[in-house]
């Protein structure tokens, strides 16, 4: 098992890992896949400001997870949002935890303090959405902190949405 930062050569792999999440699951409320430039671009301006990592394992991309924008103001600048997708064949092996914990240290280091999850929620479990993600979380040290209901529509029906946080420096001294 392998981390590495993303490069763009790795967009098409990555991109192959997001779609099945866009075109067969609630857990991303895009409906359309984006173009491979699309995505490509996405990992090139991700990666000016915020880690993009991604898991290899024996040769091959497992899954990625990077940081983002969490509010454009300056004052949010010690704070942001994460995210995570993993391979659909590839869950249940700690590629999740390893992953997330190779985040949660770069962003460490450039002075993170607080992480923000944006996650899809249920308001019945369906074959679209589970609430495995809130237990992945919740696992890794995340608590929820908010819920927006039926704010999201997909495959004609409505999905909650709840932000979870984890404090990576309580004290601020980060900043």
């Amino acid at each position: 098992m392998f981390i590495r930062s993303a490069t763009l050569e790795d967009a098409e792999r990555l991109l192959s890992i997001y779609a099945y999440y866009v075109e067969n699951t609630a857990i991303s409320f895009e409906y359309d896949v984006p173009s491979p430039e699309e995505f490509r671009e996405r990992i090139a301006h991700t990666l000016e400001k915020y880690p993009y990592l991604v898991l290899e394992d024996d040769g091959e991309i497992k899954g990625y997870s990077y940081a983002g924008v969490f509010k454009g103001r300056a004052a949010y600048d010690h704070c942001c949002e994460v995210t995570i997708y993993l391979d659909r064949n590839s869950k249940g092996r700690g590629y999740g935890r390893v992953l997330y914990e190779a985040l949660e240290d770069a962003l460490r280091k450039r002075g993170m303090i607080n992480l923000y999850a944006c996650i899809g929620d249920p308001i019945t479990e369906d074959e679209y959405l589970t609430k495995n993600s809130e237990y992945f979380h919740r696992h890794m040290g995340y608590t929820r902190v908010g819920e927006f209901h039926r704010c999201g529509y997909k495959f004609g029906r409505w999905y909650n949405m709840i932000w979870m946080e984890k404090i990576l420096d309580p004290d601020g001294k980060g900043a």
